[in-house]
């Protein structure tokens, strides 16, 4: 659980004087670079811009690119969507090589289920099957939506009852007009 008064680097919380101050630039530049997008500071309930120690350390990199590098601010933006467009990547790599992972294992668990239950069919020497399987007869196909009928039980003749005969005893069991 986070508590209110963590910061994270993408919390915003510099204003604009103090963000120019530490990237070393001017407000002025920091307002254009904003309306060019190159940094999306945060916003107060004001509208004023409030920027995290990630937007600080993009600015620097921009500073450097366009300073050292003799990069257009066009290919800047450029650079720095490319960035975003690799972190991404890169995490949702990460994300599925964890899937993947967890696949994996419920891979080898449902092959070891397997494998017991292949070891159990063979170790039964009777060659009965590890779950009663019952047959259903032609006469009365509705047996098979039964529940707990066993139609080679004794007790299953009551139960056995045709559709006609189910009808009749549904009639039977009414009660009459008093």
């Amino acid at each position: 659980m986070t508590s209110q008064f963590e910061l994270s680097d993408d919390t915003p919380v510099y204003v604009i004087s103090v963000a120019a101050q530490l990237s070393g630039l001017h407000p002025q530049t920091l307002r254009a670079y904003d309306r060019l997008g190159l940094v999306s500071p945060g916003r107060t309930a004001g509208r004023g811009r409030r920027y995290s120690l990630s937007d600080i350390l993009i600015l620097r990199e921009v500073q450097r690119l366009s300073q050292e590098e003799g990069i257009n601010l066009s290919g800047i933006k450029r650079i720095l969507e490319l960035e975003l467009a690799e972190r991404r990547s890169r995490q949702l790599l990460a994300e599925m090589h964890a899937e993947l992972g967890q696949l994996r294992a419920e891979l080898e668990s449902t092959r070891a289920v397997a494998a017991r239950l292949a070891t159990l069919v063979r170790s039964r020497s009777d060659g009965a099957a590890l779950v009663p399987v019952h047959h259903v007869s032609a006469a009365h196909p509705q047996a098979a939506h039964r529940v707990g009928t066993d139609p080679g039980h004794p007790g299953a003749a009551a139960a056995d009852v045709t559709p006609s005969a189910a009808g009749n005893s549904r009639e039977a069991s009414k009660p009459g007009p008093t």
